[in-house]
């Protein structure tokens, strides 16, 4: 028994004193994506501030594939110490009903840290369309059928899912036009190709600044700081429609608690530095830090929901 209690005792004992020591080399952060995007680089503005709170380098590493599958795998298959983490995404929750098989369970497979930011949506027409509010673009559709498209990137993207909601929601009949880029999307909403497009709120400042578009609502909670003006689409007359973007941080499972414990806390800290906000807030991401628990809980629970929503889109697993 004075063994057990000497052996418990010594355990209780090693967890502070394991964060203290943590870390003690160089983090490598996983991201599933090519850089430049608006993920990649909020990594490496968060990355760039945690090596100065933890006293060492977070070095951002970038393993591209369809679905993050290669980065998740990566961190999923690496030591649970704390040094090598994922840059879990939105992909995390449509991955398991996009792809036959994946080498990892996306939810079990990992301990999660912290969401770290959210990034709305828009849903945004041509400067010259008729359409002014989300109730005008549904009423459009239905008065015109066959007449009105809707506009998105690549099929099971979150941006496209976003938009087979709305859809869905809004009992819109319009077809759901992809593009291979944001870039083809764009131009196909001010030619006039789609009469509305689903795309990340800060991808379209710059059309909507030029006056080549104009946003009809954002898909977030709230309004978004960047488009003070611009309704939510709750407001809009779909007060369950509430739809981001988000991106968070994860370590393998069986990572001590006490590592992940430190880790949220510093990723905390760092969100809540003004110049780190002042860095990401004018390229339309919102800081959303939480609990471990509560990113755990948001994936659930997004699973869950674009799972339904890929069934009803009759989107064929690859």
């Amino acid at each position: 028994m004075k063994r057990l209690l000497l052996a418990v005792l010594l355990a209780c004992t090693a967890l502070p004193a394991l964060a203290q020591q943590f870390p003690n080399r160089p983090i490598r952060w996983i991201v599933g994506f090519a850089p430049g995007g608006v993920g990649d680089t909020t990594a490496r503005i968060v990355g760039q501030k945690l090596s100065e709170t933890l006293g060492q380098p977070v070095v951002i590493e970038n393993r591209p594939s369809a679905g993050g599958i290669v980065a998740s795998e990566t961190v999923a298959r690496s030591a649970p110490d704390g040094h090598t983490l994922l840059l879990v995404t939105a992909t995390a929750a449509t991955a398991p009903h996009l792809f036959r098989q994946l080498p990892y369970h996306p939810i079990d497979d990992f301990a999660f840290v912290t969401q770290i930011a959210s990034f709305p949506h828009a849903i945004v027409v041509a400067a010259n369309s008729p359409y002014r509010t989300i109730p005008d673009l549904i009423a459009g559709a239905r008065a015109n059928p066959g007449r009105v498209n809707l506009g998105s990137v690549s099929v099971g993207t979150a941006l496209h899912l976003s938009l087979e909601l709305l859809r869905s929601m809004g009992s819109i009949p319009a077809e759901i036009v992809t593009y291979r880029a944001t870039g083809e999307l764009l131009n196909a909403t001010v030619s006039g190709d789609v009469q509305a497009a689903m795309e990340v709120a800060a991808t379209t400042l710059g059309q909507i600044s030029g006056g080549r578009m104009r946003a009809l609502a954002v898909t977030s909670p709230a309004r978004m700081s960047i488009l003070p003006d611009v309704p939510t689409v709750a407001e809009s007359g779909l007060p369950d429609y509430n739809v981001i973007t988000w991106n968070g941080m994860a370590a393998p499972r069986g990572t001590p608690r006490a590592v992940i414990d430190r880790l949220n806390q510093e990723v905390a800290r760092v969100m809540a530095m003004p110049d780190v906000r002042d860095r990401l807030l004018p390229i339309g991401v919102e800081p959303a830090p939480g609990t471990p628990e509560a990113m755990h809980a948001l994936l659930v629970r997004e699973t869950a929901l674009w799972g339904r929503v890929i069934e009803a889109a009759r989107i064929e697993k690859q």
